[in-house]
């Protein structure tokens, strides 16, 4: 960049800093707020304090950074509510989507620090996890929420609780309300919150980390937000023409309930009776590699089978309270020279809803990828190396406020592009 860009540059870092701090009562929170972000956003392998403080040059305060980080008393929803405001009107978008990454830790002092799986290395390994929810369209994306992960021994109340590690939960600063919470109601959670900030939710897509839980779903469905979500293979359905049938009742003791006639079947073996003659081709977005589009990348493509199917399970009929299962749509992909469909998603958009456009909805999940790898590679989302619950927050809420300004930088410059992954 020329010097002119770059002072261009630092002069609109500034006005969007003073855009999430404006709440801020005191100048000296602000101040090292901006500091914090401009020192995520400088070149550098490391984004901890010190290393940041020693490129920040007159900013390069490592005690005040510190003390800003981990102990100033700021809200983290704060700045994620002016910030998702803020995003949503660049952004417009057709999604939140939920996911979940993983800190790795080589100690156990962290906030919520324990051996767990998570994707991030594919294996149980000592780690934190963070659920994260984010504002997404095909060409940008944005993350606005995060819950920190508290495993059930770290929760004096649950059965699996390890004494060493609640004792901890007092220098971890965490909480005394703060106990264990399944991911997919940490991410519902956050749902109502972003809900409480204005912000449309316009559908919810979610890997099968959550859309395996009948609980996420039908919490979605009380919310009246669409939902396309990952599914394993197990998840059990009956074709969309099944009906439930009432046994005669004999005169005597309770009536019968009405029931389906057949036990359900996996919403694998629903696609496979279906056939490979049912999948259809889809091209739903540019690639990473090159090719003969309009931008020069290679359009994704495969083959989808879609069907209508009542999703079933002990959860889904205690909800409906013996009424008729309500119709979903079961997606599969089957790619060509595969012998089987490899990924599942269900989802209660509309009946009438267009093959491409359902595949694009459901694949929309990519943009979390895209997130997470320029997070933790060019922001120092895993940097952190506090031990405190409000410094986890803090520090995820402004690497969350360095990305959303790249986003802005792109979006201003490219305004259709789509990031390929």
């Amino acid at each position: 960049m020329t010097p002119e860009e770059l002072a261009g540059v630092r002069e609109y870092l500034e006005a969007f800093a003073a855009e999430l701090f404006d709440g801020f009562f005191r100048a000296d929170q602000r101040r090292w707020g901006q500091a914090y972000v401009r020192g995520l956003l400088l070149e550098g392998r490391r984004k901890s304090v010190e290393p940041m403080a020693a490129r920040l040059g007159e900013d390069g305060n490592r005690q005040a950074l510190a003390h800003f980080i981990t102990s100033s008393p700021w809200d983290a929803a704060h700045v994620r509510a002016r910030l998702a405001w803020r995003m949503h009107e660049a952004i417009g978008p057709e999604a939140l989507i939920v996911d979940d990454t993983g800190f790795l830790k080589d100690g156990d002092a962290s906030a919520c620090v324990s051996r767990q799986y998570t994707g991030t290395a594919g294996k149980v390994t000592n780690c934190q996890v963070g659920v994260s929810l984010h504002l997404a369209r095909d060409h940008a994306s944005a993350a606005v929420n995060w819950r920190l992960f508290l495993p059930a021994s770290w929760d004096p109340g649950s059965p699996g609780a390890e004494a060493d590690k609640v004792a901890r939960r007092t220098r971890c600063g965490i909480p005394d309300h703060v106990g264990h919470v399944e991911k997919w109601q940490l991410a519902l959670d956050m749902i109502d919150e972003t809900l409480s900030w204005g912000i449309d939710v316009p559908l919810v897509v979610a890997d099968a980390g959550y859309g395996d839980a009948a609980a996420f779903r039908l919490g979605l469905e009380e919310r009246d937000l669409p939902y396309a979500v990952g599914i394993s293979s197990r998840l059990t359905a009956h074709p969309a023409h099944a009906r439930p049938v009432t046994p005669p009742y004999q005169g005597t003791g309770r009536p019968p309930a009405a029931k389906y006639p057949g036990k359900p079947r996996t919403v694998k073996e629903l696609v496979l009776q279906a056939g490979r003659q049912a999948a259809r081709p889809v091209s739903w977005r540019e690639g990473s590699r090159p090719g003969k589009s309009r931008s020069g990348f290679k359009r994704m493509h495969s083959r989808f089978v879609a069907l209508r199917v009542r999703p079933a399970g002990r959860e889904i009929r205690q909800a409906t309270n013996g009424v008729e299962l309500s119709e979903r749509w079961l997606l599969a992909e089957w790619p060509a020279g595969q012998s089987e469909p490899v990924q599942f998603w269900l989802s209660d958009l509309p009946s009438g809803m267009p093959l491409a456009t359902l595949v694009r909805l459901a694949k929309l999940r990519w943009r979390i990828e895209h997130d997470y790898r320029e997070m933790k590679q060019a922001l120092g989302l895993a940097h952190f190396e506090g031990r405190t619950w409000n410094g986890w927050h803090h520090h995820v809420t402004l690497v969350c406020a360095a990305h959303a300004f790249c986003t802005l930088q792109r979006l201003a410059h490219h305004p259709k592009d789509t990031v390929p992954v």
